[in-house]
């Protein structure tokens, strides 16, 4: 291998926005050692592997990649392959046998380590850190991101829910949030950087609680929206129990936070949502959708939901689709139930509803939101909304794609716009998953 390749990196992020975010982070912890970004994998020395362990074919996909990076190895000698992230937290030491083709492991608290790693790996030695560290955030790394739109920006790290179901608790330790002036420095320099939007990120955002200021999330989200008032801010994700009517007031209150709230359910049964340890009722959850439609009365909503949990009755699966009927969110992200070792699932209830059950309750979950979805998309044929426009259109470069600030996709005739404007949209049509216009 020459030089000049031995010294570059590849990184390829799976899985969710945090993953995303780490990946920036790696990023330039690796440039700051010396290293050199790749274009792809073909040109890099270092292929990282940026890993999500959440379901279970999510692991799968990452085995069945190996196999391919496996085949590049052979053939490139010196290459060196990492795997980081989520899965290499979850699966331990044990990940080293699922390939021959893996150098080192990192997990979400050790990025630092990244360059050491691989001097260890170039000495001769597989090598992992895999360590919690209830102290890192980070502070102190400007992240590398891609794009140029819209910035991800971690507020907090790690979870302390303990869903049943969940490895997060486990892959990325005890809940942690970012200090106050971190978030408003990181937020400035985004800014600074001509991105159009900010996402903040954690796995329980509502939760956030600044060390240095004792600031809530409603708190840091105002401020981070007075910061960069010509910044479109978004947040994510939501958890039922800690949605605030402070927080809705606060996303009402200010013109540049996103009128769209994620908010997951898993399921419309508070039976299985206490097996799931969610920590909320049914009715509860309802309540804070009441809350939220009447003090942001445009809100746009979505959700995720699992189908065939543990002990889920034909019963409970009906009343996930009343919910679905009654709530009727522009979007979710539905998935059968698959087990994860280790969770409180896997070691105290039996996974009994047969796989078939499962596939037939999710696809009649994603027929009914596909339905929802495109009666809410169709009403909005005729009116005018805003885009942010973020990329040229998949299908045409005479297209761009962008998004409204209740997060649906809208593709329109470029007209000479570019990414990173703010465009008046007349919509003209619309699929379940799409509204198509011209501007305004």
């Amino acid at each position: 291998m020459s030089t000049e390749r031995s010294n570059k990196f590849y990184i390829h992020t799976f899985g969710c926005q945090m993953n995303q975010a780490d990946s920036a982070i790696m990023t330039a912890l690796l440039v700051q050692d010396g290293y050199v970004p790749a274009e792809n994998e073909q040109d890099a020395g270092i292929i990282l592997l940026n890993t999500c362990a959440v379901r279970e074919n999510a692991v799968e996909r990452i085995e069945h990649y190996l196999q391919h990076l496996l085949g590049m190895k052979r053939k490139q000698k010196d290459l060196i392959l990492g795997v980081a992230g989520c899965i290499p937290q979850y699966q331990r030491e044990e990940m080293f046998s699922m390939s021959p083709a893996i150098d080192f492991l990192a997990g979400p608290d050790t990025y630092r380590t990244l360059p050491s790693l691989i001097r260890q790996v170039r000495a001769g030695t597989r090598a992992s850190s895999l360590e919690f560290d209830p102290a890192e955030t980070y502070e102190g790394i400007d992240p590398l991101r891609q794009g140029a739109i819209t910035a991800y920006v971690p507020v907090m790290r790690g979870c302390n829910n303990m869903c049943a179901y969940c490895v997060v608790p486990f892959t990325r330790g005890r809940e942690r949030s970012h200090a106050f002036s971190m978030v408003l420095e990181e937020v400035r320099k985004v800014a600074a950087s001509g991105y159009r939007e900010i996402t903040l990120l954690g796995q329980n955002v509502n939760s956030y609680c600044a060390p240095d200021t004792a600031l809530d999330f409603a708190g840091l989200l105002d401020a981070v929206s007075r910061e960069v008032p010509d910044l479109r801010i978004r947040f994510t994700t939501s958890h039922p129990k800690d949605i605030s009517e402070a927080l809705v007031r606060t996303i009402a209150g200010r013109p540049n936070i996103c009128n769209h709230i994620h908010l997951p359910v898993q399921s419309g049964s508070s039976r299985v949502l206490g097996l799931m340890n969610r920590g909320h009722t049914i009715e509860e959850y309802r309540e804070k959708i009441a809350l939220a439609r009447s003090i942001i009365p445009d809100v746009s909503l979505s959700t995720d939901l699992i189908a065939g949990f543990c002990g889920e009755s034909e019963e409970d699966h009906q009343l996930t689709l009343q919910l679905l009927s009654d709530i009727r969110f522009d979007a979710a992200y539905m998935f059968f139930y698959s087990t994860r070792p280790g969770t409180l699932a896997a070691r105290t209830l039996e996974d009994d509803v047969p796989d078939p059950v499962k596939k037939r309750r999710l696809q009649e979950i994603i027929d009914l939101q596909n339905a929802i979805s495109a009666e809410l998309l169709q009403e909005a044929v005729g009116s005018v909304v805003e885009v942010l426009a973020e990329s040229e259109s998949k299908r045409s470069a005479g297209q761009l794609m962008g998004r409204t600030e209740t997060n649906r996709a809208v593709v329109f005739d470029r007209q000479g716009y570019q990414p990173g404007d703010l465009v008046r949209v007349l919509i003209t049509s619309a699929t379940s998953a799409t509204l198509t216009g011209t501007p305004a």
